[in-house]
């Protein structure tokens, strides 16, 4: 695409006041969430998506703003619910669960589950609970969230039994005891170590497949859910607005899932590898998101702009580090994380000043790495930043306030 959709996306965004002027010109910019925002609704509006709005069809709804400030779309009632659901039964590994009827457990950010609450209660006419119930969280018949608190390393004991009670009752429905375990895999990997440091692991019944969707999972950290779990481990990449676009086979391979889609991919700077993704799509009849910039960043299999060669979602592009040769993105600095140790879990880059940085890292055994390994992360990060990097073990490395963890921090000092 060149900045002009195919004929079929034209006729199903002809009467839709955002895009008039693109339509006029023949020539489509790229759209950002900040275009969406403005004169919204009405910059949407047509008697078509009025009408849907009236009859229930469509809903408003905002964004979990776990990557981006909360936005307001339009979509069809569990539009977002229906895109996974679909990937789930359709899924060559793990299709075998869906249609078992097992039950999904997720295991995210506070604030999904926080969402799923007001819904419920705003169905009820209600204010949400401080502390919903599990009855509170429930999704529909077969989804249920299972997190109640912010920060995954503050879990207390209680808190993990009651989470592995719930997997447990959700399992036991289940005519083989089988239930599918949908997650942020820095939650999960965090679920099972406080499990195994209370000797609570008999307590943990293994999943009969994972799904893990919510943000860039660690290469480290998918190697410890594979060591975990002996059943397949998938990623979906997606989002809110879109739905689900890709997922990964048991083995790491990406593939497309892109009904009513197309995919550009961009350099995010001249001459970098790294792509941003732009996306094209009539999946959301309400809301068809013509060149939507996503601010999702990706790797391809030799560096050039081509969407069936997508070899890693590599994080956000404002989360982006320029260095002397170049942008890194989340997924670069994680790789050499990854091939200086295994052990290491969670790692953030403090940037000081323009000349040097301070890498903070939490290990699997609570252990500070060995000295070769510490070097290796020194002289690897240094080499890839341009900067003097000093590494630096604790025990705790904070959650955001989104409930995700951040890999870049910037200090002034």
């Amino acid at each position: 695409m060149t900045g002009r959709p195919t004929d079929e996306v034209i006729e199903r965004i002809r009467d839709i006041p955002i895009y008039q002027e693109s339509l006029a010109r023949g020539y489509f910019p790229l759209l950002g969430k900040s275009e969406i925002a403005r004169g919204f609704p009405g910059n949407w509006m047509t008697p078509r998506l009025a009408a849907a709005l009236e009859t229930g069809e469509a809903e408003f709804v905002l964004s979990t703003g776990t990557n981006h400030a909360r936005m307001r779309i339009i979509r069809p009632p569990y539009f977002l619910l229906r895109s996974y659901y679909e990937l789930w039964r359709n899924h060559p590994d793990i299709s075998g669960t869906w249609e078992s009827g097992c039950r999904r457990l997720s295991l995210t950010t506070v604030l999904a589950t926080e969402h799923v609450a007001r819904v419920n209660a705003a169905r009820r006419g209600a204010e949400p609970e401080r502390t919903p119930s599990l009855a509170d969280r429930r999704l529909d018949e077969r989804t249920c969230y299972l997190n109640l608190r912010l920060d995954p390393a503050r879990w207390t004991r209680e808190d993990v039994l009651r989470m592995l009670r719930e997997i447990d009752g959700a399992r036991s429905i289940h005519p083989r005891g089988q239930y599918h375990l949908d997650c942020s895999g820095y939650h999960v990997a965090h679920l099972v170590r406080k499990a195994e440091a209370w000797g609570l692991l008999d307590a943990f019944p293994a999943p009969a497949s994972v799904i893990h969707a919510y943000e860039y999972t660690p290469t480290n950290v998918r190697r410890f859910l594979h060591r975990r779990f002996p059943c397949p481990v998938i990623d979906l990449f997606g989002s809110t607005e879109l739905g689900y676009l890709y997922y990964s086979d048991r083995e790491g391979r990406y593939w497309p899932h892109l009904d009513g889609m197309s995919v550009e991919l961009l350099p995010v700077a001249p001459g970098s590898t790294i792509h941003q993704l732009i996306v094209t799509s009539v999946r959301n009849p309400y809301m068809p998101l013509v060149r939507y910039r996503t601010g999702d960043c990706v790797r391809t299999l030799d560096g050039t702009p081509d969407p069936a060669a997508i070899t890693q979602f590599c994080g956000r592009q404002k989360e982006l580090l320029s260095t002397p040769d170049g942008p890194v993105a989340q997924g670069d600095l994680d790789r050499h994380v990854a091939a200086a140790s295994p052990l290491v879990f969670l790692h953030q880059l403090h940037l000081h000043g323009d000349a040097e940085a301070t890498l903070l890292y939490t290990t699997f055994t609570d252990e500070p790495v060995c000295a070769a390994e510490a070097a290796a992360l020194r002289k690897d990060i240094g080499e890839l930043t341009g900067r003097r990097c000093r590494i630096e073990h604790r025990t705790h490395i904070p959650v955001g306030r989104s409930g995700k963890y951040a890999w870049l921090a910037a200090h002034s000092t």
